[in-house]
């Protein structure tokens, strides 16, 4: 296909995939702005914070980049497509697949938030609500990807969806200059990909729940193995491990990783909005939780970039 030709063949993941990757999804996404403010509003000695607003992208989250390069570069069989997820990537799929006029089914475990549901049945897709965590919902997907032959789109660990993630650090690095950039973490993908892209020129650090340590374990280990997958930000950071194309990345380019408490992403989300009037949910939130809390601390004039990620949560309800 003259896409895959593009973007290069094999498991390549670098700075001239994501580029290629790109120009194919460039059509189809919003490419989201960068604030930035002095450190000093939210009582940082960093010289400027630059956040990126990913979450104003459609369908709420970065995650439209990897559905969008995954429908426009795999054959998709008569069957659609399938997908598991926490609710951003399957929201990201099913308004991808609306927008190709392709049917999709989307498998969701119980904690996905009322938002993100809502969001998927409003792109018209097959909701699937089932199991407890992600991982029930991924057995839920590759049972019935087996019996229909549906092309499954991996929330994570697939080469197209790593690209498609990436190109979020190609805008940035055209947005901002930056000495940090700090990453929420989930599966991993979206902090693979804007790695891929960055290689070392960037300090990147990854912020991750206390109650889904996944990337901090598997650093540990040598490798991905299961982690606890709970917490306030279950619903897009808690899989049971992260990607296994996702780790050799990470593992390669990510300087640190931060991990963050419950109550301090909960001050994040308040904070922002007090400060910025900018609302997102607890996992787009979870970067900045990272600073907030103190976990990362910067240097006097250090220039910090802050992905938020996705905003698809109930609009300013804290108090519940």
């Amino acid at each position: 296909m003259e896409l895959h030709t593009q973007m290069g063949d094999g498991d390549g993941i670098g700075r001239t995939q994501i580029a290629a990757a790109d120009r194919i999804i460039r059509p189809y996404i919003r490419r989201t702005p960068v604030i930035t403010v002095d450190g000093a509003d939210f009582g940082s000695a960093a010289g400027g914070l630059s956040f990126k607003l990913e979450f104003l992208q459609h369908a709420g989250s970065f995650k439209t980049r990897g559905a969008f390069l995954n429908l426009l570069s795999r054959d998709i069989p008569q069957a659609g497509v399938a997908a598991a997820s926490g609710g951003n990537h399957g929201a990201a799929v099913a308004y991808a697949a609306m927008k190709r006029g392709i049917p999709a089914k989307i498998f969701v475990p119980s904690i996905s938030s009322p938002a993100k549901i809502r969001r998927i049945r409003d792109y018209g897709a097959e909701l699937v609500v089932g199991g407890d965590r992600y991982a029930d919902a991924l057995a839920a997907s590759e049972s019935w990807v087996a019996q229909s032959g549906a092309l499954a789109i991996h929330a994570y660990d697939q080469r197209e969806t790593l690209l498609g993630q990436g190109t979020v650090g190609l805008e940035m690095e055209e947005q901002a200059d930056l000495d940090t950039l700090i990453v929420a973490v989930g599966g991993g993908g979206l902090i693979a990909g804007i790695a891929a892209w960055y290689e070392h020129r960037l300090r990147l650090v990854g912020a991750e729940p206390e109650a889904a340590p996944t990337l901090t374990k598997a650093l540990a280990a040598g490798r991905p193995v299961d982690a606890e997958a709970g917490g306030i930000a279950a619903d897009s950071l808690a899989p049971l491990r992260v990607g296994e194309r996702v780790f050799p990345i990470v593992e390669r380019y990510v300087d640190r990783v931060v991990l963050v408490p419950d109550h301090a992403i909960r001050l994040a989300q308040e904070t922002l909005w007090a400060t910025l009037r900018i609302v997102v949910e607890p996992g787009g939130a979870a970067a900045f939780a990272a600073l907030l809390s103190g976990g990362y601390r910067p240097r006097p004039d250090e220039r910090i970039g802050i992905l938020l990620s996705g905003g698809n949560t109930t609009a300013v309800n804290f108090d519940h």
